[in-house]
Parts: C-alpha cells; sequence; structure tokens
C-alpha cells in the first residue's frame, strides 16, 4: 500500500496517528506539496479528482480517501489494538463521538484556521476574515462542550483511547495556529487530556 499525504494539515495527521497506534509502518510514503498545488497537478487528479490528501493507494491499484474511511479500512487489515468498537454497540457510540468532534470541532478549527490564517492564504482562495472569525467562536462553543464531557470520561469515547480521541487531538493540535490554547480559556478538562494525549508515542508521528 501507498499514503498520499501532506505535512502539517490535521486530515493526514489523523491517518498517521492511526498508523502508529497501530503499530502499522510498511506502507510507503508519497509527500504531496499543498503550497506548490502538486495536489491540482494531473498525475495526483488521476488518483484523486477531488484534490484531497490522505489518500491511500491499495494493492489492488484502487485508491481510497477520506480520513475516516482509510482508518476504517486499515482497523479491518490490522485489527489489534483495536480503535474503532469491539463490537456492533460499541463501534456505534464510538462513531456517534468521533462525528459529533468532527462536524462540530474538529471543523470550526479547519475553517476558522483557514480563512484567518495569513500562512493558509495560498491554498483557501479566497479567504472570508468574518466567516473565520465566526467559525473560531463556534470553534470555542465545541470545546467547552468537550471540556464539560471530559469532566466525566477519562477519554473522547468513555474508558479507553479510541479513534475519537485521535480526531480531537489532531484538531486541538491545528488550532494552536490560531493561539486556542484550552487551559487559558478556562478549559481545564481539555487542557489536561491534551496534555496527557500528547504523551502517548503516536501524537509525535
Amino acid at each position: 500500500m501507498k499514503l498520499y499525504t501532506a505535512a502539517g494539515p490535521p486530515n493526514p495527521r489523523r491517518v498517521e496517528m492511526f498508523l502508529a497506534e497501530k503499530g502499522i509502518h510498511d506502507i510507503e510514503r508519497v509527500l504531496v506539496d499543498l503550497n506548490a498545488g502538486e495536489h491540482k497537478k494531473a498525475d495526483f487528479l488521476a488518483r484523486n479528482p477531488r484534490t484531497k490528501v490522505p489518500l491511500l493507494e491499495l494493492d489492488d491499484g484502487r485508491f481510497l480517501a477520506e480520513s475516516r474511511a482509510i482508518c476504517s479500512y486499515l482497523e479491518t487489515v490490522c485489527p489489534s489494538p483495536n480503535l474503532m468498537g469491539r463490537d456492533g454497540e460499541e463501534r456505534a457510540f464510538i462513531e456517534m463521538i468521533d462525528r459529533q468532534i468532527e462536524f462540530d470541532l474538529f471543523s470550526s478549527i479547519v475553517n476558522c484556521v483557514r480563512h484567518t490564517h495569513p500562512g493558509l492564504a495560498a491554498l483557501e482562495q479566497p479567504q472570508f476574515a468574518d466567516f473565520g472569525t465566526a467559525q473560531g467562536q463556534k470553534m470555542r462553543e465545541a470545546a467547552r462542550w468537550f471540556d464539560s464531557h471530559l469532566a466525566a470520561h477519562p477519554y473522547a469515547a468513555g474508558e479507553r483511547f479510541t479513534i475519537a480521541d485521535i480526531t480531537a487531538f489532531c484538531a486541538i493540535e491545528f488550532a494552536r495556529l490560531v493561539r486556542f490554547k484550552p487551559g487559558q480559556e478556562g478549559m481545564a478538562n481539555l487542557q489536561a487530556w491534551r496534555d496527557r494525549i500528547a504523551g502517548r508515542a503516536s501524537a509525535s508521528a
């Protein structure tokens, strides 16, 4: 298998962190330079017309896009350690919180960064500063919800580390580009959780 990826964006990082947790080290990496527009060149468009990374090339020549779908595939290839649910019931509840994090926290962070950070102006054309600022407010609303959730749960989906923690961690780390630090805004539970996840070996993948 071959993984087309990029350094920096949170979605490629989600897959890298998932791979590290699984202990999968034999997938070839192809770095795509987004700033140079390599994701919009003909050779990459032939692989993924939507111009997005990460993208997993399977051994049979097919291409699998979307970080969540890639992780689902890798979970079937390497089921241990389990990160997405040991049975149907647990899978449903892990997916529920993972999707809530992705739709509310992750997406608002990405929109805030992409529309307010000058370093991403080349990738986000046009940037809408007012929209980015509004998304920053929604980011904080979602972060406060997650902070209260973590007051009763050691991990995003309950008692153990799962893909939901990966999604949330990569989002919170990306928010550092807009100087968001939960502990400085009264979100002690979120800050403590972030610091604990940051101590995992996969966090530096």
